[in-house]
């Protein structure tokens, strides 16, 4: 092979990445997760069963799959005598979404089903004796997470950057 047919295989072979790496992009920034993907910091409240509230300070994760069709989530807060390491994994059809969730600190987990679009999620979680409706809302650099239960966390209300 000449050294000009070396280096066309070898553009090609780069415009090929290129061009893969133009479409995961596309599909991430155009899917239902868009605007998601990256680490996420901020403080929020969780309000307890006990009736107390905590400040709490949060640090999520989010991986947006190739595709834009799936999500790894992984979101860590604590208070002072509080905390809980949450994890999900989900993917979607059209708007509908579904997978499977963890609350390491208590060893719960579940199965999660609801809406993601628009920068918006909106899930039912649901465990052995458990069950929860978490909301998150991504902006731009700014997203909120919102959750509420009948179980020992009654609420939690987070504000996060991106970065």
């Amino acid at each position: 092979m000449t050294f000009f047919g070396r280096q066309a295989i070898t553009a090609a072979g780069i415009g090929a990445a290129l061009l893969l790496s133009v479409s995961a992009s596309q599909a991430q920034s155009s899917g239902p997760f868009a605007g998601f993907d990256g680490a996420w910091t901020g403080t929020g409240t969780v309000s307890l069963s006990d009736g107390t509230t905590e400040r709490i300070r949060c640090k999520a994760d989010y991986k947006v799959a190739a595709s834009g069709l799936g999500l790894k989530q992984a979101l860590h807060c604590a208070s002072d005598s509080y905390k809980f390491d949450l994890s999900s994994d989900v993917t979607s059809q059209g708007d509908r979404i579904s997978g499977n969730w963890s609350e390491a600190s208590r060893n719960i987990f579940g199965n999660l089903q609801g809406t993601a679009g628009g920068g918006q999620i909106d899930v039912f979680v649901e465990a052995n004796g458990f069950a929860a409706s978490l909301t998150l809302r991504t902006n731009g650099t700014k997203q909120t997470v919102q959750i509420s239960s009948k179980g020992e966390i009654r609420g939690v209300n987070i504000t996060m950057t991106k970065g």
